[in-house]
C-alpha cells in the first residue's frame, strides 16, 4: 500500500465550502481520475483518506493538508495533477509527496493566518493589536456543542502584527481589498484545545480595543506546521517526506514509472 500527501487550497468564493462539501468533491475527483484507492473494510467501505485540521467554513486557505493509501503505486506529481484537473477551481491540488514519514497530523501544531480588515485604518488596528498583545488574557466565548464557552484567546497566540503590504502572499485576487482603507494583520497561534480560531482574536480585538471592522474580515490560512521555537516559524509538515525520499530508495521500484490512467 503506498501512501501519498497531498496539500490543497480553498480560494475565492470556494472558501465558503464546508469540509463536507469538500470530501464530496475529492471522492468525485478521485473516481473521476481512476485513483486505485484502498478501502476501509467492513459493511460500507470507504475510501482511506486521512484528513487534518481543515480549516473553518467561511475562511481561505493555502495550505490545507490530506492523506490517501493506494493498492497500486504511482507517482505523486502525476497523480496531483490528474486530481487537481478533476477539482472545481478553487479547490486546487497544488503539492504531493509520498509518505516516508509518520505523524503527518502531529506535525501540524500552529497556523499562520492573514487576516484583511477591509474598512480599518493601519493606525486603528495596530493600535488594538499592541493593546492585544499587552494584555495577559483576553477572555472571548463561542457557542459550542454543549453550549457557550469562555476561553482565553491570548495564550495560544505566539505572534500578532499589522503587516504593510501582503502583495506577495497567494490570496487569489477575489479576496484583495478594495481601494478602501485595508488593514492587514498576520497571526500565528498555536493549535490548542479549545482551538484559538481567528474569529476568536477577531472577538479578541473587540473586546480589548473596540475594534469592530463595518464588513465581514477576509480570512486565510497562509501556512500550517510544525512550530519552531528557536526561529519561530512554522515548518513546512512535508519537508521530512521530500527529505527521507532523498536519501533512501523507493519502497517500490515501479512508482517512478507507472501512471494513472488518462
Amino acid at each position: 500500500m503506498q501512501r501519498i500527501r497531498l496539500r490543497y487550497t480553498k480560494r475565492g468564493r470556494l472558501r465558503f465550502t464546508s469540509h463536507r462539501d469538500f470530501q464530496r468533491a475529492f471522492e468525485r475527483a478521485l473516481r473521476r481520475a481512476e485513483v486505485p484507492m484502498a478501502y476501509s473494510a467492513g459493511f460500507t467501505p470507504h475510501p482511506k483518506v486521512s484528513y487534518a485540521n481543515a480549516a473553518p467554513t467561511g475562511t481561505g486557505s493555502e495550505a490545507e493538508y490530506l492523506e490517501i493509501a493506494l493498492t497500486e503505486p504511482r507517482d505523486p506529481e502525476r497523480l496531483r495533477a490528474l486530481l487537481d484537473e478533476s477539482m472545481p477551481a478553487g479547490l486546487d491540488i497544488v503539492e504531493a509527496v509520498e509518505a516516508r514519514t509518520s505523524g503527518l497530523a502531529d506535525r501540524l501544531t500552529a497556523s499562520v493566518w492573514e487576516l484583511r480588515l477591509d474598512g480599518v485604518a493601519a493606525e486603528d488596528a495596530r493600535r488594538a493589536v499592541d493593546a492585544f498583545e499587552a494584555a495577559g488574557t483576553v477572555e472571548v466565548q463561542r457557542r459550542m456543542k454543549k453550549g457557550i464557552r469562555t476561553f482565553d484567546a491570548r495564550s495560544a497566540v505566539v505572534a500578532l502584527e499589522t503587516v504593510e503590504d501582503a502583495a506577495g502572499t497567494d490570496s487569489s485576487p477575489a479576496d484583495r481589498p478594495t481601494d478602501r482603507p485595508c488593514a492587514i494583520l498576520r497571526l500565528v497561534v498555536r493549535h490548542v484545545t479549545p482551538a484559538v480560531r481567528p474569529d476568536d482574536v477577531l472577538s479578541g480585538l473587540r473586546a480589548v480595543a473596540d475594534l469592530a471592522p463595518p464588513v465581514p474580515v477576509a480570512v486565510t490560512r497562509l501556512a500550517q506546521g510544525l512550530f519552531d521555537e528557536e526561529t519561530g516559524t512554522v515548518t513546512d509538515p512535508l519537508a521530512p517526506d521530500r527529505e527521507a525520499a532523498a536519501t533512501e530508495p523507493h519502497t517500490a521500484a515501479a512508482t517512478a514509472t507507472a501512471t494513472a490512467p488518462a
